[in-house]
């Protein structure tokens, strides 16, 4: 242990140990010329498999034996009619502002221009989304609590 606090002081080790542990870190490591320290918090459990969408191409099943022009191996996405509310950023959808609230909206809830229809929460902040257009809530195409992408269709309002 000697040898560590030669290199390191124990107030740097400690605040590394807090950062890893503050920010679920799997473990950070820092050089600072010829002296360099990893620390390690506890092991990430591996991310959630992925969910289809309803709206994405089935995956592509074993090739066919002539190859087909690319029109017909590709289907058309389905056509979303209404006014469709698309994902503003990359990140967590959530239909309510906390788990004990109800949902800001349901399918058959009038909107109006500017009502906070869902929160899309990226990077530790939660994002209210609102509403560009009046009408009903026709179709939530997500579930709460997935994973959205940017420009993904996410709602129909009508």
């Amino acid at each position: 242990m000697d040898k560590i606090y030669d290199q390191f002081e124990l107030e740097t080790i400690e605040k590394l140990a807090k950062l890893v542990s503050a920010n679920e870190l799997s473990e950070i490591t820092i050089e600072d010329g010829d002296r360099k320290i990893t620390v390690k918090g506890k092991k990430c459990p591996p991310p959630p498999p992925a969910m289809a969408m309803p709206f994405m191409a089935p995956a592509q099943q074993s090739a066919p034996a002539a190859p087909a022009p690319a029109a017909e191996t590709a289907p058309a996405a389905p056509k979303l009619s209404g006014n469709v509310v698309k994902s503003p950023i990359v990140g967590t959808f959530y239909a309510a502002p906390s788990p004990e609230k109800p949902p800001f909206v349901q399918v058959g809830d009038s909107v109006k221009k500017g009502d906070v229809i869902m929160i899309i929460e990226s990077m530790k902040l939660m994002n209210e989304i609102k509403s560009d257009f009046d009408g009903k809530v026709k179709e939530i195409l997500v579930l709460n609590g997935q994973a959205v992408e940017y420009d993904q269709p996410l709602m129909i309002i009508e």
